[in-house]
């Protein structure tokens, strides 16, 4: 992709062109016309100073500036340009039956044109080989200004909210605009974050201490099936909190991964035991990754948990190397998930079950943390897939 300083260089030189075109034919038309008007004037002082002198019969008289003299009783002029190698300008007068003609060479004019042609495009060319360059050279400043408000603005997208663009606004140009505008942007985007944040937070901890009371109650009651309602109910809503103070701890950038080498296969194994859900594994080709076993856990619970409670069986893991792949066969991931990713509360299509939206929150959140890439998309046949991609073992 061309970049904005070439495009500008481009502009400059066509409007370089464009300038000396115009220029350069407009004064070739003043220096034409001029040489031809002091052709014409020395065919008439020629025509004035040859007196009685004999005449060129008719037949020698070029056919245009004949046709002219019979016309007018005026001295009429003809620019002779048949043989560019030898230009004339005709002078004719009738005088009665009597043609008077004169012949001036205009050779050393054309010639004085054409070199001043050349001369204007020489000069053309070289004007244009110094100011490129230094438009170049002057385009590459606003350039750099602008990719810098770019990678800040990546930055921001990515998750950096402390970073700036601090560009000094003493030019108050548009560039400086757009930089102050973007860190102002980032200013807010950062605050309302931090608030929504710490609100996360707040309510988690506030649900806590409630919690562990009905917690203790629901252990109390007596033995039913509306005291397994209700312990039901407690053990959603204390794993509902969990995940709350865990995102809010993901938000604040306080999780912060134990990574080491180990042997993927067995940690994927291991993990998907504790889940006690059916899934199929398949190890395809055996590795070892650099990461935090403790998060991976954490994410291929919330993998596997969202693929067995919003997807259909079977539920198929596949280790290739150091990467995890997760399928299910039910609908798919919703069309707003795969566009906007995970959103918390909000679980996307009513036909991928009910739930609270935080697993996959979750699970992309410490994806990040251990420094994997998790991609959602649907099978071409049916089903969501996840894949994990984790880093392999430094060195």
């Amino acid at each position: 992709m061309r970049s904005l300083r070439w495009r500008i260089a481009a502009l400059v030189a066509l409007a370089c062109c464009a300038v000396a075109v115009v220029v350069g034919v407009l004064v070739h038309r003043a220096t034409l016309e001029r040489s031809m008007e002091v052709g014409r004037e020395r065919a008439y002082n020629a025509l004035t100073d040859m007196g009685r002198e004999e005449t060129k019969p008719a037949g020698e008289i070029p056919p245009p500036l004949l046709s002219q003299m019979l016309l007018s009783d005026e001295p009429v002029f003809w620019f002779d340009d048949r043989n560019p190698e030898v230009p004339w300008m005709w002078g004719g007068l009738r005088e009665g039956d009597r043609l008077l003609t004169v012949q001036v060479d205009m050779g050393v004019h054309m010639r004085a044109l054409v070199a001043f042609d050349r001369d204007v495009a020489q000069a053309s060319l070289g004007a244009l080989a110094v100011i490129v360059p230094l438009s170049l050279l002057l385009a590459e400043l606003p350039n750099r200004r602008l990719r810098r408000v770019a990678g800040t603005a990546r930055r921001i997208a990515e998750g950096d909210l402390d970073a700036r663009i601090a560009d000094p606004a003493r030019r108050g140009d548009e560039i400086a605009e757009i930089s102050t505008a973007v860190d102002s942007m980032a200013d807010s985007l950062q605050i309302r974050l931090q608030n929504e944040q710490r609100f996360t937070a707040d309510v988690a901890h506030e649900l806590r201490t409630p919690l562990m009371g009905l917690v203790t109650s629901a252990e109390l009651l007596p033995e039913g099936e509306a005291t397994d309602l209700v312990r039901d109910r407690v053990r959603v809503l204390r794993a509902l909190v969990e995940d709350l103070l865990e995102i809010s701890r993901l938000d604040a950038g306080a999780e912060h991964a134990d990574l080491r080498p180990v042997a993927l296969a067995d940690v994927v194994r291991a993990s998907l035991e504790r889940t006690a859900l059916p899934v199929r594994l398949a190890v395809t080709a055996p590795g070892t990754a650099e990461t935090d076993p403790r998060r991976l856990d954490r994410i291929l619970a919330n993998l596997v948990i969202n693929a067995h409670r919003h997807g259909g069986a079977p539920v198929e893991v596949t280790v290739d190397g150091t990467t995890i792949v997760v399928r299910d066969h039910g609908p798919g991931f919703p069309a707003g998930l795969l566009a906007d990713g995970p959103q918390r509360f909000r679980t996307g299509a009513a036909e991928r079950g009910r739930g609270h939206g935080l697993g996959l929150t979750i699970a992309t959140g410490q994806a990040r943390v251990i420094g994997a890439a998790l991609v959602l998309a649907n099978a071409p046949d049916g089903g969501a897939v996840a894949t994990l991609r984790l880093p392999p073992p430094a060195g």
